[in-house]
């Protein structure tokens, strides 16, 4: 299993990359992961609606250039669905289950994601209606991905 976490914008707070770092060296044991950051879209604080159409469209087309077509996409986004570990756990079993070898999960940056990032994924994920800064946001969700692992293979884990 091949499993990609696209994000828009670097990683700059260390604490942050330690704990990613680390639930990333866990799954090693579970699947390959490949923590992919492509540039986020340089702007002013205040922005028109047009503009922020422009920035959220040159992220996405940063972030479609790096997903092949075989890849399954799950879009995180506010609108998306909720899952508990469990169900995800069960979500990417399946997708392991029935030939899907490639999965990318995409965070978007500040802006979100444009709607064709949207339209490309397989299916939209959220982890609850409260906005998260998509760099911790890469932190949750690489723990969620080790938990799913570690519920599907039976493996003890914090409930």
């Amino acid at each position: 299993m091949n499993i990609a976490i696209i994000t828009v914008g670097k990683l700059k707070e260390k604490y942050l990359k330690m704990g990613i770092d680390e639930y990333v060296k866990r799954l090693g044991a579970y699947a390959k992961i490949d923590l992919i950051e492509v540039p986020d879209e340089k702007a002013p604080e205040q922005l028109s609606e047009a503009e922020m159409e422009i920035v959220k469209k040159k992220e996405g087309e940063r972030i479609l250039a790096k997903i092949s077509p075989d890849t399954h996409v799950i879009a995180l986004a506010i609108n998306g669905k909720m899952k508990t570990s469990e169900e995800m756990s069960k979500d990417i079993e399946s997708l392991m289950t029935y030939g899907k070898s490639k999965i990318a999960f995409v965070i978007g940056g500040s802006l979100g994601l444009h709607d064709d990032v949207l339209k490309r994924a397989n299916e939209k994920q959220s982890f609850g209606k409260m906005t998260l800064p998509h760099q911790l946001m890469k932190l949750v969700l690489v723990e969620q991905i080790y938990r799913s692992f570690r519920i599907m293979k039976g493996e003890p884990y914090h409930k």
